[in-house]
């Protein structure tokens, strides 16, 4: 007996339901399967029954509809379609949106965390997570590359030594730095991490080829320096070797420090004082020398080791600098300077012993003293000189207003004290003030803070016997 197999068709808006609906997979067949009778599922739906292949059809439909509607904000500009088989086409060709599917960096599966990739060790240039502490790596045996005298290996850092060129780039920002500080224990530091080589010797050379064209406490400094680097960073021996290269270029150095003969004769004597030369140095060059300039540093040397006895150490064969000096020592060197001006006339000589006290501060001693000395004077001799010697002094910028103010405003407190011994002072010292302010030495201010004394007397007889008040 067969069964009619009646196909019926559901309108798409009640199929879009269908996978939601149950039904029941197992129908009675038609027929026995063992007399031949083949039959097909049925489900009744709706009073009305339905084969099981157009159910399949009508699920796989809705779903590539639901599966549409889901992505179309995501998937809108691309162009895509999906078919009726559920099969996605492209109808644009070239999506609109940057982000195609090639080019989405993000998760197939949907199941991301957010977390970065590698747990934050990935990327370029990055070697580790952070915070990660590396551990020595042990050396493997069973490394193929395994040697066995890897163990025994010492690391160390070789420093190259310096040739000539980059000896001097790099020593001399280290002196001029010292000339600066002082410490020879940062100086003998420094040294001694770079690898001098045999460019030891030239360490003391290059200290006094700068210290030539610097100031007396420079020249100080860089003896000490040499005296302290002796026996950590260079050997007497490199010494010797250092002043006889000095010898050699005592003629291009002269070029740049006429005095340099004089200087270089200086260092050796101090050397010798110090102990860092030996006394016989200057005697191993008799009769050998043929530079002029040589000649005189040698001698230079041997006047100054003749002037001490036994060898003793020269200690002020520079002089002492600046802040190193006492009072005391500075106003006698100062009142001596003035002397030899008086008796030699010398205007230049007396600026450079000036200048070589270094000690700006304290220029208002000069003028202190140089007014005093005109106070004290009986002839025009002395006002004249020293006159010239201050207003030499005030163009060449030696004396700073700061120091001509201090000197005249000390002259003008302690001159009461001064006439008590000097009885015309004050009619000597408004003269001295006034040319002084007609050279341009002085400013007007200054000058009318002059102190003038007055003859006693009555005002006149209408006042009472009133007695006119001094200025002063």
């Amino acid at each position: 007996m067969e069964v009619e197999k009646e196909h019926i068709y559901v309108i798409p808006t009640e199929l879009e339901n269908l996978s939601d609906a149950p039904f029941s997979g197992d129908a009675p067949f038609s027929g026995d399967e063992e007399n031949g009778v083949s039959g097909e599922q049925k489900t009744e739906i709706n009073g009305n029954w339905i084969p099981a292949t157009s159910i399949t059809e009508a699920k796989i439909n809705a779903k590539a509809k639901r599966r549409l509607r889901k992505n179309s904000s995501r998937d809108s500009g691309r162009g895509d379609s999906v078919s009726d088989n559920g099969e996605t086409l492209k109808i644009g060709g070239i999506p609109t949106s940057p982000k195609g599917k090639l080019l989405d960096r993000r998760s197939r599966s949907g199941k991301r965390r957010g977390l970065p990739k590698k747990g934050g060790a990935g990327g370029k240039g990055v070697w580790g997570t952070p915070g990660q502490v590396y551990d020595v790596e042990e050396v493997d045996i069973k490394d193929p590359n395994y040697d066995d005298d890897q163990e025994n290996c010492v690391y160390e850092t070789v420093v190259l030594p310096l040739d000539e060129r980059a000896f001097e780039k790099t020593l001399t920002p280290i002196i001029q730095e010292y000339f600066e500080h002082g410490d020879t224990n940062e100086v003998s530091e420094m040294l001694k991490n770079l690898n001098l080589g045999e460019m030891k010797y030239s360490v003391p050379v290059l200290a006094v080829s700068l210290a030539l064209e610097g100031k007396a406490s420079h020249r100080e400094m860089t003896s000490k320096l040499i005296s302290d680097l002796c026996g950590t960073v260079v050997s007497k021996t490199d010494v010797e070797k250092s002043f006889d290269r000095l010898l050699k270029e005592l003629p291009e150095l002269t070029l740049d420090s006429p005095r340099a003969p004089q200087l270089v004769g200086q260092f050796i004597a101090r050397a010798v004082g110090d102990g860092i030369l030996s006394s016989t140095y200057i005697d191993g060059y008799k009769g050998t020398v043929d530079c002029v300039q040589a000649r005189a540093a040698l001698d230079r040397a041997t006047v100054l080791l003749s002037m001490t006895k036994g060898g003793k150490r020269i200690e002020n064969v520079w002089g002492s600098g600046g802040g190193q000096q006492s009072v005391k020592h500075l106003v006698k060197e100062i009142d001596m300077l003035l002397k030899e001006y008086l008796l030699s006339g010398d205007v230049l000589e007396a600026e450079r012993c000036l200048q070589e006290l270094e000690v700006p501060h304290f220029h208002h001693e000069l003028v202190y003293e140089a007014v005093v000395m005109v106070l004290e004077s009986t002839g025009e001799k002395t006002f004249k000189m020293i006159l010239d010697l201050l207003k030499s002094l005030w163009r060449s910028s030696v004396i700073t207003v700061d120091q001509m103010k201090r000197g005249y405003e000390r002259v003008y407190c302690e001159i009461p004290d001064i006439n008590l011994d000097v009885p015309h002072s004050y009619s000597v010292l408004e003269r001295f003030v006034e040319e002084c302010f007609q050279a341009g030495i002085i400013s007007k201010p200054l000058r009318d803070l002059c102190p003038s004394r007055g003859r006693k007397r009555f005002v006149s007889e209408g006042d009472g016997g009133r007695l006119k008040l001094e200025s002063y």
